[in-house]
């Protein structure tokens, strides 16, 4: 194990220092995204981030927030991985920002006062699903919703993710696109990377 976990450090070496914008950056969530410690996105929301996090079981709500100063396009998306535990996992998320319209239906969250949402819902329980190989993580993943958005007005916006049947379990929120390694980031991929190989990053046993 030791010997195997040596060689994958190697590649991702080599990897990195070959090909350093070749994927998102890699994340773990250690403590739970709440609105009293959200994930905060202190580059660019337009660089590309990977947070492996979770659900807990029943109602929880992940906050993620950046700045806005100037126009900016936002992208996300929710993943799931391919794998029978997970099959059922669903996430919706929604984005938040000033000058947004106040959604009709109900949220799992408070929305800021002068705030509104924009609402991306996943598939229904049971229908089909796409997914796709992800070689810098070595796992198959669900294809999930996406939002590709201009946004202008300046000021914090959020992003919330949650699980509208509440069974719990792991996901991806993806954040950005423009792959940009600073030199933190590659020694974070470096950390983190070999950790989602070997699934040390999960909650849900995914065999």
């Amino acid at each position: 194990m030791k010997k195997l976990f040596a060689t994958s450090v190697l590649s991702l070496i080599v990897i990195c220092v070959a090909h350093p914008a070749i994927a998102h950056v890699p994340y773990i969530e250690k403590r739970d995204f709440s609105e009293e410690h959200p994930f905060v996105v202190h580059d660019s929301v337009e660089n590309s981030k990977a947070i492996y996090a979770w659900f807990e079981t029943g109602i929880d709500v992940d906050v993620y927030t950046f700045e806005v100063t100037n126009p900016v396009t936002v992208y996300v998306q929710a993943l799931v991985i391919a794998c029978p535990a997970l099959e059922g996992l669903l996430p919706w998320f929604a984005v938040v920002g000033p000058g947004l319209p106040v959604p009709d239906e109900g949220l799992p969250f408070e929305l800021p006062k002068g705030y509104g949402a924009i609402i991306v819902q996943n598939k229904n329980p049971g229908a089909p699903r796409d997914s796709f190989f992800e070689p810098f993580s070595a796992k198959t993943y669900y294809d999930g919703p996406e939002f590709n958005q201009e946004v202008t007005e300046p000021g914090t916006w959020y992003i919330y993710y949650w699980d509208p049947y509440q069974i719990g379990g792991d996901y991806v929120a993806v954040i950005g696109t423009n792959e940009s390694f600073s030199l933190l980031n590659i020694v974070r991929s470096l950390i983190n990377t070999p950790k989602i190989w070997f699934n040390l990053e999960l909650h849900t046993k995914c065999k």
